[in-house]
């Protein structure tokens, strides 16, 4: 009798164990789906990495979403995220990412990636060495890489925005004295020449007066382009006042100073404006100098050009005097 009622008890109890193990895998499979799930919605790339055998040997959904490349490819071959990194951005990613050993983390990694169709995004990769390894091997680097491409974009705008003239798109007056400043004590460092270059616009107020402020600004807009063209790249040109330009031309001796600004004078000379069928002819007096052994700042430069300019002015406008 016992033997007999034995039996059933322990299929019983069988039963129970398999009905508690499909329970456990049900809820491990509910938790898997919960985890993926998670992992799907998070925009940014989690992965894991291991180091001596330079494999990828996990990377979340994001990754296909992000860079717009196979998350197969990727677990096979870890040349695909190498391959996916800006050229320019290239030695940066590899040293910063070599530094996570030596540190345990890094969190301040940004560098751009080129997406399989063309675009170019920005992320923030920040990893670190995990505590566990890989059957024993090691070390295993682990991260997050997001998308930052959007708040580079605002940043820029931002800077943009406090370094620009708004009506003329050259610098504005603070940057354009900020940069001329590092230009100055940068060639007085190598002992280079530098040119400073200030322009004003003869009869401003009379053209204002005559046609319109509307007219006024597509006058200096149309310098400011002037500028832009008729300078070399590396030189600065900005709006430093209503009417008043500034250039710096940095490694400029006098005569090729002298030729720019005659080119620039040419090139507002010929500027076209027709107001209600009148020609309107703009020009502009220079004042220009260059950097003397006795220089001590930058403000020595400017007043020389000032003074010139104004010379300029008195001497009959549309003209260029040294200082």
């Amino acid at each position: 009798m016992d033997e007999k009622t034995s039996v059933p008890s322990e299929l019983e109890e069988l039963t129970l164990a398999l009905l508690h193990s499909r329970a456990e895998v049900e809820r491990l499979r509910e938790r898997e789906q919960l985890i993926s799930g998670l992992l799907g919605s998070v925009n940014a790339v989690l992965w894991a990495f291991d180091w001596q055998s330079r494999q990828m040997i996990y990377v979340s959904p994001a990754y296909e979403r992000i860079f717009g490349r196979s998350a197969a490819l990727l677990l096979a071959n870890y040349d695909e995220w190498l391959n996916s990194i800006y050229p320019d951005d290239m030695e940066y990613a590899a040293e910063s990412l070599a530094e996570v050993l030596e540190k345990g983390s890094v969190e301040t990694r940004e560098y751009r990636i080129l997406r399989s169709d063309g675009q170019l995004r920005w992320l923030s990769d920040k990893c670190f060495v995990s505590r566990h390894t890989l059957n024993g091997k090691g070390p295993i680097l682990v991260g997050i890489a997001e998308d930052i491409t959007e708040k580079k974009q605002l940043e820029g705008e931002l800077q943009r925005l406090a370094t620009t003239d708004v009506l003329t798109q050259s610098c504005n007056r603070r940057y354009f004295f900020e940069c001329a400043q590092r230009e100055f004590e940068a060639a007085r460092h190598a002992g280079a020449p530098l040119a400073f270059l200030l322009l004003d616009v003869d009869d401003f107020k009379q053209i204002n007066d005559t046609y319109g402020h509307q007219v006024g600004d597509q006058v200096l807009q149309r310098i400011a382009q002037c500028g832009a063209g008729a300078l070399r790249r590396g030189d600065l040109f900005g709006r430093i006042g209503g009417e008043e330009f500034a250039a710096v031309l940095p490694h400029c001796e006098s005569i090729l100073a002298g030729q720019i600004a005659q080119r620039l004078q040419r090139e507002i000379q010929r500027l076209g404006f027709r107001v209600d069928g009148k020609a309107l002819k703009i020009t502009v007096s220079q004042g220009l100098t260059g950097l003397a052994p006795d220089d001590m700042a930058l403000e020595d430069l400017y007043s020389r050009a000032d003074a010139a300019m104004y010379q300029a002015k008195r001497q009959g406008k549309n003209q260029i005097v040294v200082g």
